[in-house]
């Protein structure tokens, strides 16, 4: 199955931060791929902004190089390569100075869509807003992607909303998670929505729990700095995955468009109720020794440079949704550093039949829908089946493949990014894949008493193991419910 590229109209699209981490690898590779898929009309010019002097030659290098690196060689094409890069110029702008602005208003175009990429620090969203609006390179139709964090608080949230208010409009600014830009979260929306089989099903008389995972293998690295002021909770549950919650509970929106969909998710967030510190668990990675044939690992303590830093490198948590659909029904959520495998996953464990006619009661498993993003997107289904052959009636487990794999491509080079996927939306002008303000600070009012809680007490995170699921404790965080965390698989 050959998915449809529909193109989209010529822009002008500034990325702010245009030399950085997060332009090489993902933002620049990203629109060069869409290019080749004929996405990018002729007309369609993108402008590098920083702090740095380079002319338009050196940063079309730059550009190059990163397209060499992070996209496969099958897709390397001489005269591909240079005609995107003819795309490509270059403004040395400093949000906190003057210099450039004169130079990038001239590079502007009427009748195009402006948009303008904020991958920088959220410190400087206020000053290029104000720098946009002052040198009248934006217009009243011209958007703003702005990356996260959304804040570190209620209270910071709100002065980031209320400073970007100041210049733009609520319906301009594209607030960029990119999980929900992931193949496999958008058809989780299709899956329940397009077809009756599952919507039926989907609530607490037939769900019995659901489980949230993001696990990586690596530790904090060069982010200690950064990570050490944020911590999993902040850094993963307050974002990522309080949005993948949303999209698993909100009810069916009236019509698949944004503010429809949003308000849908913003009830979810509304919804959920305070979570007691009996239902959290948060864990620090410890190091390990240099054994024979393996080299030593250092500990969070280690990779943040403090030895008295009381921030997890790993949090579970047990959490409620009080709502008519999903009452008494558990999501447990999970996420960490250095564990076992890296996998991000959806699990919606069914409940078990309510009586059995084989007997046989230890070879029931239940039903799950597992909906991975990471690292293979895709999604199974697990039924009972009997297993082949004589010998009377036995059960066995198998699964449903629903991987999309035809229609995503064989070797998975097809499949779009999620920066690709995303920034294409934002010059179609569709905010259905990217956070509201209230969603944001609605999402920080629940958070914010759960930190606050364990500030309060003093909590230190448990230590555990690299290359393991986590704390013990969060083991027992299911086992106290008669449940087990699904195996952690790369």
């Amino acid at each position: 199955m050959v998915s449809r590229v529909i193109p989209v109209d010529p822009f002008d699209l500034v990325i702010f931060g245009g030399t950085g981490d997060l332009a090489r690898r993902k933002i620049l590779p990203g629109l060069y791929r869409r290019f080749l898929a004929g996405q990018m009309p002729d007309e369609a010019r993108i402008i590098g902004a920083a702090r740095s002097e380079m002319d338009d030659d050196a940063y079309r290098k730059f550009v190059s190089d990163a397209i060499e690196e992070f996209i496969p060689k099958s897709k390397h094409d001489k005269a591909q390569i240079k005609e995107f890069l003819a795309r490509l110029s270059y403004v040395a702008t400093d949000a906190q100075a003057e210099g450039g602005w004169e130079t990038l208003k001239g590079l502007m175009r009427d009748g195009v869509v402006r948009a303008f990429y904020f991958s920088v620090g959220p410190s400087l969203f206020g000053a290029l807003a104000e720098k946009l609006n002052e040198y009248g390179i934006a217009d009243a139709d011209s958007r703003i992607v702005v990356e996260k964090p959304f804040g570190r608080d209620l209270a910071s949230a709100r002065a980031l909303n209320k400073t970007l208010a100041e210049h733009f409009d609520e319906t301009q600014i594209y607030r960029i998670d990119h999980y929900l830009g992931k193949e496999t979260v958008q058809n989780l929306m299709a899956v329940r929505f397009a077809n009756s089989l599952f919507e039926p099903l989907w609530n607490a008389q037939h769900v019995d729990h659901v489980q949230i995972t993001v696990a990586e293998t690596v530790g904090v690295g060069g982010r200690g700095g950064y990570y050490d002021k944020s911590g999993a909770m902040r850094d993963m549950v307050q974002n990522h995955m309080m949005q993948l919650l949303c999209l698993i509970a909100m009810e069916p929106p009236y019509k698949f468009e944004p503010d429809a969909v949003r308000d849908e998710k913003l009830k979810v967030i509304r919804a959920l109720s305070p979570v007691p510190h009996e239902d959290i668990v948060r864990g620090q990675y410890r190091g390990r020794p240099a054994a024979q044939g393996v080299k030593a690992e250092p500990s969070y303590l280690d990779d943040v440079e403090d030895p008295h830093s009381r921030t997890e490198s790993y949090i579970a948590l047990k959490v409620g949704i009080a709502n008519w659909r999903w009452q008494g029904v558990p999501f447990y959520l999970r996420t960490g550093k250095k564990l076992r495998a890296r996998t991000s996953e959806i699990a919606i464990i069914f409940k078990e039949p309510p009586h059995s006619i084989f007997g046989e009661e230890d070879e029931w498993r239940e039903n799950v829908l597992a909906i991975r993003l990471q690292p293979d997107e895709g999604m199974t289904l697990s039924v009972m089946i009997k297993e082949p052959g004589p010998g009377g009636m036995r059960l066995t487990e198998v699964p449903l493949d629903m991987t999309f794999a035809d229609a995503l491509g064989e070797d998975g080079t097809d499949i779009p990014d999620a920066y690709e996927r995303l920034i294409m939306d934002v010059i179609r002008g569709n905010q259905t894949l990217f956070m509201r303000g209230d969603e944001v600070e609605a999402a920080w009012a629940w958070t914010d008493p759960i930190i606050e809680g364990w500030e309060e007490r003093g909590d230190r995170p448990r230590g555990y193991d690299p290359g393991s699921s986590g704390p013990e404790d969060a083991l027992m965080l299911l086992h106290r419910d008669g449940r087990r965390w699904r195996e952690l698989r790369g």
